[in-house]
């Protein structure tokens, strides 16, 4: 199974670079499953239903979130009815929406996605990731439920993200971190056969901090006194993901690559898909 996963999209011109080279992209690689994270879609702080359906209708099969995903203030009333938006599952129970779900790739595999927060650096009060994540697969394990199980980690702490990697190692096939917005070059696959990441990047514009316009940073790094509201990055948006080739034989990783198209960073495609 070949499958793509798209770090945060960062406002229109994150939003706009995807919707326009993600359906080439599934063409031209033949991709079975696309999982875009589109926390920061909209302006850069959260995702509204219109962006999440256009995202769908660009390829996506699923859109996770993040500790932004509440930011437009609609996620909490179609985060029920939408069953390809996910939400942390390690929220607290009674929350809006789902955490995890299965869905059917385009080759008919049983596709298990879960979106994970960490706690480190970020929200102390949530529930444990690592109970959460065991949770998860209790219910619907590798090779049984399911041909092939995704997390997107939303962490800051990079020995979170891989500490989380190294616990379900073997028992899921892909484990990405997302949040910090930077394309880390850790791309691997674990002893247990469970493809890792630490971040994926951001789709936006790397001509900016982390994908919002620089002076109202640099300023506050100054400063420490706002002077305005962040905006994100109206420039070239360059697009950074992770490709995955998953067995389909046990559900386990065989070759990982990043994947990054745009005009600011160095481009590379997934050697295994030229």
């Amino acid at each position: 199974m070949r499958l793509l996963f798209l770090g945060d999209m960062v406002g229109r011109s994150g939003r706009t670079a995807v919707w326009d080279r993600l359906p080439g992209l599934i063409r031209d690689f033949a991709l079975d499953f696309v999982i875009v994270n589109g926390e920061n879609a909209a302006g850069g702080f959260g995702i509204t239903e219109d962006i999440f359906l256009e995202t769908l209708d660009a390829g996506a099969d699923v859109v996770t979130t993040g500790n932004h995903v509440w930011d437009q203030r609609e996620a909490l009333v179609y985060a029920d009815r939408q069953d390809r938006f996910l939400r942390p599952a390690n929220y607290p129970a009674g929350t809006p929406g789902r955490g995890s779900n299965l869905y059917v790739a385009r080759n008919g595999a049983r596709v298990l996605v879960a979106n994970v927060m960490g706690r480190v650096f970020m929200h102390p009060d949530l529930d444990d990731p690592f109970s959460c994540g065991e949770a998860i697969l209790d219910a619907c394990p590798l090779g049984e439920q399911a041909d092939a199980v995704v997390f997107d980690f939303h962490a800051e702490a990079t020995s979170e993200k891989l500490c989380f990697a190294h616990f379900v190692d073997g028992r899921a096939s892909f484990v990405v971190g997302t949040h910090t917005h930077v394309p880390t070059a850790d791309a691997q696959i674990l002893n247990g056969g469970t493809a890792y990441l630490s971040d994926a990047g951001m789709c936006g514009d790397y001509d900016s901090s982390i994908g919002m316009d620089k002076e109202e940073p640099i300023n506050r790094f100054l400063s420490r006194i706002p002077k305005g509201r962040f905006e994100a990055a109206s420039g070239p948006a360059t697009i950074c993901g992770v490709a995955v080739e998953i067995s389909d034989r046990t559900g386990l990783a065989e070759k990982i690559a990043p994947l990054r198209i745009g005009p600011r960073l160095i481009e590379t495609m997934p050697p295994f898909w030229s």
